[in-house]
């Protein structure tokens, strides 16, 4: 049975990598791909499970608005939220094993092997560390392969670090050395993610950042070729430079009273049954949801006129770009280069919502990069969007991603690279 390691890494932009002389890795040369659009790590793990376009598969962004419900949903686990079928069907029809490792919307996969974060959230505050694991006893193989148990704090917020990625790294090369090991093995390694976010590809520690996940990579390709593998890694996006600053959609939305608010003790929380539209941000494209159909015009007006904000795309022009799903809303923004969404509708920091100084990727309605700074206060993240110098999201000159292999896949763009994937293992 045919053996491969395909490693998905945050942020390993194709540039930044060779502008800081990282022409290769593990003694093969680095090689362009372009990123599928929009440049998204759930939109990225999609395409690359189904060789489909997001107008397909469905993740159109790394969450999306449910219309009927009135509530957003972010980084949810449900593998049925991938829609199509997977690259790997017809290998596992004959006897092949599949294993994700800390791969978004896995929960539920028609794969062997399945391990990924699932904390769980106490009635008093505070969480209990854990992931999900299929089959149950994989959780501890990978802690016994790393060394220790699976620390949620380094993996995201203010104490993320590269100890994520080394933990991952660690486990995964002790898994494929086990007899259990699957004969094709996912995995995904954030820590170049972090401070490239925090601190702009051009920053030190951005440039440290990508020696570390460089070690890693080495690591994961020598335990692959040790055990029989070969070996697959790409970046699923280039983090840019921001240069703009934050935009605010629902800020806007608003002023234009087109966005409702309820107060609770003084904080000002959504009102999606009152509202008219709302923007679900993610990085550098938004998803807008317009709730009253007459007002999309309006709406439209509105958020086109705000500074950073590129593109202002309707359900024909969603269609063009292979993005028109109903998981994309009703219209879909676009920043420009150097800008990025954020989702507050506040301007004083004592209407925020209660969750909005605390790491709750769950509640809040759209992605908060903000969450990898800590806060003024103890156990507060920062609320201060102008902190953030690197994101997201974008597509074309300057955004391509790196990519090696020990296999000569075609690897032009994520689908070509995809599909190349999928022919290798039915033949």
């Amino acid at each position: 049975m045919k053996k491969l390691l395909v490693i998905q890494v945050a942020g390993l932009g194709y540039g930044f990598a060779t502008r800081n002389g990282v022409n290769g890795i593990a003694g093969l040369p680095l090689r362009r791909m372009e990123p599928v659009f929009p440049a998204l790590t759930c939109t990225a793990q999609a395409t690359l499970r189904t060789g489909l376009a997001p107008a397909r598969h469905g993740m159109v962004a790394n969450g999306f608005f449910d219309p009927l419900l009135r509530k957003p949903w972010f980084w949810e686990q449900s593998a049925a939220l991938v829609q199509g079928p997977r690259i790997w069907d017809a290998f596992r029809r004959r006897g092949g094993t599949v294993g994700l490792t800390f791969f978004q919307q896995s929960l539920g996969e028609t794969a062997d092997q399945i391990v990924s974060p699932a904390p769980i959230h106490k009635h008093g505050g505070g969480m209990i560390m854990g992931c999900y694991s299929k089959p149950a006893s994989l959780q501890a193989q990978l802690e016994r392969h790393a060394g220790h148990p699976f620390r949620l704090y380094q993996y995201w917020g203010p104490l993320a670090s590269a100890k994520g990625s080394e933990w991952i790294a660690n486990a995964v090369s002790g898994l494929l050395a086990s007899p259990d090991a699957p004969d094709l093995c996912f995995t995904y390694l954030p820590g170049l993610d972090y401070d490239l976010q925090r601190f702009g590809p051009d920053h030190p520690k951005s440039v440290k950042a990508l020696a570390l996940i460089r070690g890693e990579l080495e690591r994961l390709f020598a335990a692959a070729r040790a055990n029989g593998y070969e070996a697959a890694a790409f970046g699923d996006y280039a983090i840019t430079p921001v240069t703009r600053g934050a935009v605010f959609p629902n800020r806007a939305l608003r002023d234009a009273g087109l966005f409702a608010v309820r107060d609770v003790r003084g904080m000002r929380y959504p009102d999606f049954y009152q509202s008219q539209a709302f923007a679900l941000v993610d990085h550098q494209v938004a998803l807008v949801t317009c709730f009253d159909p007459a007002a999309q015009a309006r709406v439209a007006a509105v958020l086109r006129a705000q500074d950073g904000v590129a593109q202002v795309l309707d359900k024909p022009q969603q269609a063009a770009l292979g993005v028109d799903h109903p998981h994309a809303g009703d219209l879909l923004l676009v920043a420009q280069p150097g800008a990025w969404f954020a989702y507050p509708w506040w301007t004083d920091s004592r209407e925020a919502p209660d969750y909005a100084a605390h790491v709750d990727i769950h509640s809040k309605p759209g992605y908060d990069p903000c969450e990898l700074f800590a806060g003024r206060m103890p156990f507060r993240t920062s609320l201060d969007a102008a902190r953030i110098k690197g994101s997201h999201g974008l597509t074309g000159a300057g955004c391509e991603t790196a990519f090696l292999s020990t296999l000569p896949f075609k690897s032009d763009t994520l689908s070509e690279f995809a599909a190349s994937l999928r022919e290798w293992l039915t033949a």
